[in-house]
């Protein structure tokens, strides 16, 4: 199973992090309004950024350590 990180773009021009299984399947459920409570009123949500991580425990360090990250930083990775 692989386990993946992504960034995403709001309409609002905001940027949200997040880790998943299922990278498709999560952008649609936020796209749905049944994602997190921060994306629901901030559709459509588009990705721009994401990388694979082979286990649970190393996503979700990668995702604490990007949450950590100014909006500089997180539009820098997206440009990569």
């Amino acid at each position: 199973m692989s386990f993946y990180v992504y960034i995403l773009r709001c309409a609002d021009d905001t940027l949200y992090t997040g880790w998943t299984t299922d990278l498709e399947a999560r952008v649609q459920a936020h796209n749905a309004g049944t994602g997190a409570k921060y994306t629901r009123g901030r559709v459509p949500v588009k990705v721009v950024y994401s990388e694979e991580h082979p286990s649970k425990v190393a996503a979700t360090q990668r995702e604490w350590a990007i949450k950590q990250l100014s909006r500089q930083e997180k539009l820098a990775l997206t440009k990569q």
